[in-house]
């Protein structure tokens, strides 16, 4: 590929506010579901009352050190910062009238911050990080009170920094929610799949009318959702494994449906009914849901393969989702597939089905990086990985596929969401602390660090072909 990225294209990176900030009581913050989860989103959740440790607590500490992680961005020279504004800074318990003025002036700096940078920041309202008091009281987004609670949260945030941001999503990767309740919902786990739907049903309608909001308070700015983009593809050419992808791609597919097209699509309607459920959709929710997104984003970090004929599933731990193993791919140290090309073809098959800009916010490297005696760390492993991914992002784009930007994840090491480990390290900026907290939070130039760098600046021209092309 002999291609330049367009100068329109958006280059930068990814955090949450729960994996980076810390602070995690200062200035009147209340708990989220985050402070729960000192294992990470799929371990096991604990009360506050005991003392655990959880290494998101400090993080990194970007709540203080921000100035300088964002002065390190714009070396690398993003255009872009995707960042999360935590829920319960604003409304500590999230059912407050008022919110947190503390809370909405922190955020004040961060954009201060980055316009000094000229580097355009892409926030998320929520990131996994919902307030702690409406899971415990109100069971999530089980409870339809919440579409109420969001909303005013949006409307505040839209409001307080509406002249600043342009790029808005509403809720983060909003189809984990069928793989983990708690984390991407305040649901309780072990909810069965009448009351999991139900509140991804809330979750729909919040959103759209977090859509509507900005539509009418902002009519410069454009907002989009965020899915996990985890294609299934078939192991075999069998029929019946080839409508088993389907089906299963159709589970994460199904939340693009809704809110791009207004509406639940036919083929949920007679799932529906052979598991028994029967939602509690209002005439005003249909209405509602008619306030489609502007653009899709998604996370993308690897692919699986699905048979009916054998169990076929990956057994390492960190694989969440339990995808089925693919014979072709090489897998990270935490079972994770390594599939650049699937970039290209998630890609292509958003575009198809929706024909809205599309916006890669997440992807990268999980490793365990050292440093040599030299100083420093020879990530050549994630180069690679960038290499690849990126080269295939440039592909789809000579595809005719529109894609507004890429944010890596996360370009300095943050606290990984799903096993809260310090050396699950994505960045290209190293941070001294271990697993146990221990460390000086200093910040290191990894040797991506310049190789991403020199890929923003010459617009990809210097991306080179993955070696099996």
């Amino acid at each position: 590929m002999s291609f330049r990225f367009p100068d329109t294209f958006l280059w930068g990176g990814a955090t949450a506010a729960n994996q980076i900030e810390g602070a995690h009581t200062t200035d009147g913050k209340g708990l989220s579901t985050s402070d729960v989860q000192p294992y990470g989103s799929f371990g096991e959740l604990r009360s506050r009352q005991t003392g655990d440790f959880n290494i998101k607590d400090i993080a990194i500490d970007f709540y203080h050190r921000y100035p300088q992680d964002i002065q390190l961005f714009s070396e690398l020279g993003f255009s872009c910062f995707r960042l999360s504004i935590a829920w319960s800074r604003i409304f500590p318990k999230g059912d407050e009238l008022e919110p947190n003025e503390l809370g909405l002036a922190y955020y004040d700096k961060i954009f201060d911050e980055l316009e000094k940078h000229n580097i355009t920041p892409v926030v998320t309202l929520s990131h996994y990080e919902m307030p702690l008091h409406l899971a415990e009281h109100y069971h999530g987004w089980t409870n339809r009170t919440l579409i109420g609670f969001f909303e005013r949260y949006a409307k505040t945030v839209f409001e307080r920094y509406g002249n600043r941001v342009k790029y808005w999503l509403t809720f983060n990767e909003v189809n984990v929610t069928l793989h983990e309740s708690f984390t991407g919902a305040g649901i309780p786990r072990g909810s069965d799949q009448q009351t999991l739907y139900q509140g991804i049903h809330h979750q729909l309608v919040a959103s759209a009318k977090a859509v509507k909001l900005c539509h009418e308070m902002l009519p410069e700015a454009k907002i989009g959702n965020m899915m996990l983009g985890a294609v299934q593809y078939a192991l075999t050419s069998h029929p019946d494994d080839v409508f088993e992808a389907m089906q299963q791609n159709r589970d994460w597919l199904f939340f693009g449906d809704v809110q791009s097209r207004g509406y639940y699509p036919s083929y949920m309607t007679r799932k529906f009914k052979e598991l028994g459920i029967s939602l509690n959709i209002t005439e005003q929710d249909k209405q509602d849901l008619k306030e489609t997104i502007d653009f899709i984003s998604f996370s993308y970090y690897m692919t699986g393969c699905v048979s009916v004929q054998k169990n076929t599933m990956s057994q390492e731990d960190d694989v969440a989702f339990k995808m089925g193993t693919n014979p072709y791919l090489e897998s990270t140290g935490w079972g994770w597939q390594i599939d650049p090309k699937g970039l290209r073809i998630v890609c292509n098959l958003l575009y198809d089905r929706y024909q809205k800009p599309l916006f890669i916010v997440e992807n990268g490297l999980g490793a365990v990086d050292k440093i040599n005696e030299n100083g420093q760390i020879e990530d050549d492993y994630r180069i690679q990985y960038m290499n690849d991914h990126l080269y295939q992002v440039g592909e789809a784009l000579q595809d005719g596929v529109k894609i507004l930007g890429y944010t890596c994840w996360g370009p300095i090491d943050l606290v990984s969401a799903s096993t809260a480990q310090m050396s699950k390290r994505y960045g290209v900026i190293y941070v001294d602390r271990d697993d146990q907290g221990n460390g000086t939070l200093q910040r290191i130039k990894k040797k991506s660090f310049d190789w991403y760098k020199n890929v923003i600046a010459s617009k990809g021209e210097n991306l080179t072909p993955p070696a099996d092309k």
